[in-house]
């Protein structure tokens, strides 16, 4: 485009823009108060759809939610591994311990049955016989002379 056409164009447009300056200046108003009536009706398609938003909560709260809870529920039971048995060998260690106790308590008590026994048939004579219940006990020569005499 060369210079004396560009600047032909240019006059146009600003030529257009001056017969178009009173419409703007009419048009003006007209915005501001459509913005005030579309800014009106949206706050009350906001105040009608609030409590159409609440009640679908709700009525989702208490019809889908139990289901969706419950599908979850099962859901997670049957992805749960199952859980390792344990203490099955509890039970047999503990009968296995008392009765290992139960036995080395009555070897021990049959033991030392076998060394009192022992220890009175071992020499004694018939005088001794009397005086070994005496000296089992634990009694002195003095003690044994005043019993005998």
């Amino acid at each position: 485009m060369s210079g004396k056409k560009r600047t032909e164009a240019w006059d146009r447009t600003l030529k257009a823009a001056d017969q178009l300056k009173p419409a703007a200046d009419q048009l003006k108003p007209l915005a501001k108060s459509t913005s005030r009536a579309a800014r009106r009706q949206l706050l009350r398609g906001r105040a009608w759809a609030a409590p159409q938003v609440e009640r679908s909560g709700q009525v989702l709260q208490d019809t889908v939610a139990p289901k969706v809870s419950a599908m979850l529920s099962s859901a997670a039971e049957k992805i749960d591994p199952a859980k390792p048995r344990t203490g099955r060998w509890r039970l047999p260690v503990g009968i296995a311990a008392a009765v290992a106790a139960a036995a080395s308590a009555g070897a021990a008590i049959l033991r030392g049955r076998t060394k009192k026994e022992a220890a009175s048939t071992t020499g004694a004579t018939d005088t001794d016989v009397m005086d070994a219940p005496a000296s089992a006990a634990g009694a002195t020569d003095t003690d044994q002379q005043v019993r005998a005499g």
